[in-house]
């Protein structure tokens, strides 16, 4: 799940995804317009979104990518929560082949990417720092081929 996070937050409050999207890069505190002349605090909107994420969860047997899922759901027993990682000199070159773009601008996209990630969660869950401490699995696909990868997260479900 990753989109669909977005989309079941949305429903809840019938929100434009659009909007429960926005809200993701908003300030705590502030007023979001969400329907027409109809205002909510940022943190209501993010809080749709933390129980969308609890609710997937809840469905079981499901994968969430996206929305700091491992922090929403890091008090559950039943959730393996897994950094996948690499060198950033791998990132690059893997961005830059997958996207066809050059390294230069790999780069840059995953230097802003790593920010914009550093800062959410910071305004989503006050964590100033993610350490390998804050999951159960870390891999590191510098070595690790993704079959490999894969394999090994299945087995750590187990």
């Amino acid at each position: 799940m990753d989109d669909g996070i977005i989309i079941a937050a949305a429903q809840a409050e019938k929100l434009y995804p659009e909007t429960v999207s926005y809200a993701e890069s908003r300030d705590p505190g502030r007023q979001l317009e969400v329907d027409f002349n109809r205002f909510e605090k940022t943190e209501m909107v993010r809080d749709l979104i933390r129980n969308a994420i609890v609710a997937t969860a809840d469905e079981g047997n499901v994968v969430i990518v996206a929305h700091a899922a491992s922090f929403a759901l890091a008090d559950r027993g039943n959730v393996l929560r897994v950094l996948v990682t690499a060198s950033n000199e791998r990132r690059v070159s893997r961005l830059s082949e997958a996207e066809g773009i050059s390294a230069k601008a790999a780069a840059k996209r995953l230097k802003d990417s790593d920010k914009n990630r550093e800062v959410y969660l910071k305004r989503f869950y006050g964590v100033s720092r993610e350490l390998p401490t804050h999951f159960d699995l870390v891999v590191n696909t510098d070595r690790l081929t993704p079959e490999t990868a894969v394999d090994t997260i299945a087995q750590a479900m187990r």
